[in-house]
């Protein structure tokens, strides 16, 4: 280990301030609490410009078992985005949901069957394995957004340079400003739970998450700060911050200006407890190693020590990708 190795090694180190650990669990759960909303950033100022109207109706389409909606929901008077909402058929008035976040790829279209020209999608169903289609075969009714910066939602000089999204450009903007483009993405996710909350076909006591790399970030921060969400499925993403996006190249949307100084990945998400969560990751994941997959598990199961029925993982034979192989089920007896 060079004298450089060892300097980075003595910032970590000292980033992991003990100091902050010397209040009792419940008083350091509400500090932590406050302190992601902090880190995040501040959008207050997207409140201002809230509108409150119904969502249009762009596409209807009915696949035998379940329909598939594409609406524009507007959220500012600058801002809305659109939705695909995947409904069950059946005789109940009302259904258990999940809103569904599609990490990097071509937007929300890769998990509700929909090639990138947005076609059906006959051809296998790639990493993100379509897993809106089986979340709502479960019988559970899906909201998948497209998140900011992706698909149809990028800034207009990534699109005209042919860039795959605008991650590094909005990141960048936004932590200029004292933003991160994570914070964003939590406050959209917020106000499309509140979008779910309106819906007369859900039951809102009864609405859970799940993402996947990238989008299961924004679920594990929406989760923790938002007590609507009941159980949180995250997949490709649960490790250590050391072990994942300080150790190799990443996104610059999973960086966070300050966060290890309060706490190391593992404790941000044991903040969704005691409610339902559930952890998948490929054994052969090369950007969220599994030898940091197994130690943050081992932190979690800590966490839910009291409520071991509200947590589980499963550790599967894969890349980085989604399996949902015990996630779906785990998802759906969660919420039913």
């Amino acid at each position: 280990m060079s004298n450089l190795d060892r300097l980075f090694e003595q910032f970590y180190s000292q980033a992991l301030d003990e100091t902050f650990k010397a209040v009792g669990p419940v008083e350091r759960k509400l500090m932590l609490k406050m302190s992601l909303l902090n880190l995040l950033g501040d959008f207050s100022s997207l409140e201002e410009g809230k509108v409150l109207s119904e969502p249009q109706i762009i596409e209807k389409k009915d696949f035998g078992d379940y329909t598939r909606e594409l609406l524009i929901l507007p959220i500012t008077d600058v801002l809305d985005f659109k939705i695909y909402v995947l409904t069950p058929k059946s005789e109940q008035d009302a259904f258990p949901a999940v809103l569904a976040l599609h990490g990097h790829g071509y937007g929300v279209k890769e998990i509700v069957g929909l090639t990138e020209a947005g076609e059906e999608d006959e051809q296998p169903s790639g990493i993100h394995q379509h897993f809106a289609i089986k979340l709502v075969k479960k019988g559970l009714k899906v909201f998948a957004p497209e998140v900011i910066g992706f698909g149809e939602r990028m800034l207009t000089r990534d699109i005209e340079q042919g860039k795959k999204n605008s991650c590094e450009s909005m990141a960048t903007s936004l932590l200029m400003e004292g933003k991160t483009l994570a914070g964003l993405r939590v406050w959209e996710a917020r106000q499309v739970l509140d979008f779910i909350e309106t819906r007369e076909d859900v039951i809102p006591e009864k609405v859970g998450m799940m993402g996947f790399s990238g989008g299961a970030l924004v679920t594990a921060y929406t989760a923790a700060l938002d007590l609507r969400v009941k159980a949180t499925v995250l997949t490709g993403f649960t490790n250590t911050f050391k072990g994942s996006i300080m150790a190799m190249r990443h996104c610059i949307d999973n960086y966070i200006p300050g966060i290890l100084n309060y706490a190391e990945l593992p404790e941000w998400i044991s903040l969704i407890t005691p409610r339902g969560l559930f952890i998948e990751a490929g054994v052969n994941d090369p950007i969220f190693p599994n030898k940091y997959v197994l130690e943050a598990v081992a932190s979690l199961e800590e966490s839910y020590q009291n409520r071991p029925e509200k947590f589980s993982y499963d550790i599967f034979e894969g890349a980085h990708e989604i399996s949902g192989q015990k996630a779906y089920d785990w998802l759906k007896n969660q919420l039913v």
